[in-house]
C-alpha cells in the first residue's frame, strides 16, 4: 500500500529536503512543529492532492545555490526557514553576488512554486514606463496603449514578484510601490478598476538602502516594509572558497550548452584564478569560463590558455587593445574564429612587449618555442621580431 510519507526535521536546510523528496516524502517539515501547519498538509496527503514539491529545486542548474562556505551555509539555512512562509525578504550585495538566483530559490521552496515567480528589472525600465510595467494599463491610457496590459503585480498573482534593483526606483514610484504592498490592490494605469492580487514579495539591490534613506533617496518607510527578512549575499572575493566549485559548475553547464566535451582546469590554470578577486563576482566567473570554453580547444587548460593572465591577478580577460566586435567573427567557423582571435591577441601583445618575443612569451604565460610556432602558423612578420 501507497502511505504518503511527511518528513518533519529540527535540522531543515535545502539539502536535506531536496533529499527527503527525491527518496519519495510527500513534503518536507521543519520544527517547531504547528499544528496549524500540520493539519493542511495531512488532509492534502490523505486526498492525494498536489503540493509544492521542494524536489523542483534539482530542477535548472542555473538556479542551483552554489558554495560550502560558512556565509553560503548560513544563507541555505535562512531560505530553508524563510521559504515556507509568506515573509517578504529583502536581498542585498554586490552585481553579480546571486541575489536572484537566492529569491528563486526561495520561491522554488515556498508553497507557491507552483505559482508564477515574475522578476523585474527596476533600473531598465524607463521611469515614464515603469507604472505601466508593474500596475499595467488599459486602452488609452497613453498615446501607445493600443489595448489593455497586465502589469507585473497582476501576473505575479498567486505566486512571488522579484523586485530587482529596488533601490534605483524613483520616490514617486516608490510611494505608489508602498501603498499597493500595504493593501495588495491597485488599479491599471488609466483604469478605474480596483483589483486585488496575493503576492510574496522578495526585492533586491546592490546599494545601501539606509545611505539612501539618509541621502533622501528612498523611502524609509518602503524600507522597512521590504525589510522583513534581510539576507546579505557576500561578495565572491569574501568566500574564495567557493570559487573552486563555481569554475567547476560552469565548465560543466558551458560545455552542455556548447555540445562539447566538459573541459578541465589544469592546476597552474585553476590557481591563478583562485588568486584573482573578481569584482564582477559569479556573473563575471562565468562570463569567463565561457569565454574559455569558446576559445580554448583542447579538453585540459592551462594557464597559458587564459588571456591576459599575469602572475598574480586576472586583467580582466579583455580580447585585445582593438576590441574585436562580435559581428567580426560573423560567418567563421568556431575553429575560424579562435584562430582569428589568437592571432589578434597576440599581436597585440607583442605591441606591448615592443615585439620583444622572450618578454611577450612570458608576459601571456606560454614557452618562447611555442609562441614561435604560433608566429610561422600565423605568418606574423618575422623581421619585426626581437628576441
Amino acid at each position: 500500500v501507497d502511505v504518503p510519507i511527511v518528513v518533519m526535521s529540527g535540522h531543515g536546510t535545502i539539502e536535506t529536503a531536496v533529499k527527503a523528496t527525491k527518496l519519495g516524502a510527500f513534503q518536507f517539515l521543519e520544527k517547531p512543529l504547528s499544528i496549524e501547519k500540520l493539519l493542511p498538509i495531512l488532509d492534502a496527503s490523505v486526498q492525494n492532492k498536489s503540493l509544492p514539491q521542494t524536489s523542483k529545486l534539482i530542477g535548472e542548474k542555473r538556479y542551483q545555490l552554489i558554495g560550502e562556505s560558512a556565509q553560503m551555509r548560513a544563507i541555505k539555512r535562512q531560505i530553508a526557514v524563510v521559504a515556507p512562509r509568506n515573509s517578504w525578504v529583502l536581498i542585498t550585495g554586490q552585481n553579480g553576488t546571486g541575489k536572484e538566483v537566492v529569491a528563486r530559490n526561495i520561491h522554488l521552496a515556498s508553497r507557491r512554486v507552483d505559482k508564477p515567480f515574475v522578476a523585474v528589472n527596476c533600473a531598465a525600465i524607463p521611469e515614464e514606463l515603469i507604472e505601466s510595467e508593474l500596475f499595467g494599463h488599459v486602452r488609452g491610457a497613453f498615446t501607445s496603449a493600443a489595448s489593455d496590459k497586465r502589469g507585473k503585480f497582476e501576473l505575479a498573482n498567486g505566486g512571488t514578484l522579484f523586485l530587482d534593483e529596488i533601490g534605483d526606483m524613483s520616490l514617486k514610484t516608490q510611494a505608489k510601490i508602498l501603498r499597493i504592498l500595504q493593501e495588495q490592490q491597485f488599479e491599471r494605469v488609466g483604469g478605474h478598476v480596483t483589483l486585488a492580487v496575493d503576492v510574496r514579495v522578495i526585492a533586491a539591490t546592490n546599494k545601501n538602502l539606509e545611505a539612501e534613506i539618509a541621502n533622501g533617496n528612498f523611502r524609509e518607510d518602503l524600507f522597512y516594509r521590504l525589510n522583513v527578512i534581510p539576507i546579505e549575499m557576500p561578495a565572491l572575493k569574501n568566500r574564495k572558497e567557493d570559487l573552486p566549485l563555481f569554475l567547476e559548475h560552469f565548465l560543466e553547464i558551458i560545455s552542455k550548452e556548447l555540445g562539447e566535451p566538459k573541459k578541465s582546469l589544469a592546476p597552474d590554470a585553476k590557481k591563478s584564478l583562485i588568486k584573482y578577486d573578481w569584482p564582477g563576482n559569479v556573473r563575471e566567473v562565468r562570463n569567463v569560463v565561457e569565454r574559455i570554453c569558446i576559445f580554448v580547444e583542447n579538453e585540459m587548460i592551462y594557464k597559458s590558455d587564459l588571456p591576459r593572465l599575469a602572475v598574480n591577478s586576472v586583467q580582466n580577460f579583455q580580447m585585445t587593445s582593438n576590441e574585436i566586435s562580435i559581428d567580426f567573427f560573423k560567418g567563421l567557423s568556431l575553429k575560424e574564429a579562435r584562430e582569428e582571435f589568437e592571432k589578434r591577441f597576440i599581436i597585440s601583445s607583442l605591441e606591448e612587449n615592443s615585439w620583444n618575443v622572450a618578454r611577450t612569451a612570458d608576459s601571456i604565460g606560454i614557452e618562447r618555442s611555442n609562441l614561435h610556432r604560433k608566429l610561422r602558423t600565423y605568418k606574423i612578420e618575422p623581421k619585426q621580431l626581437k628576441g
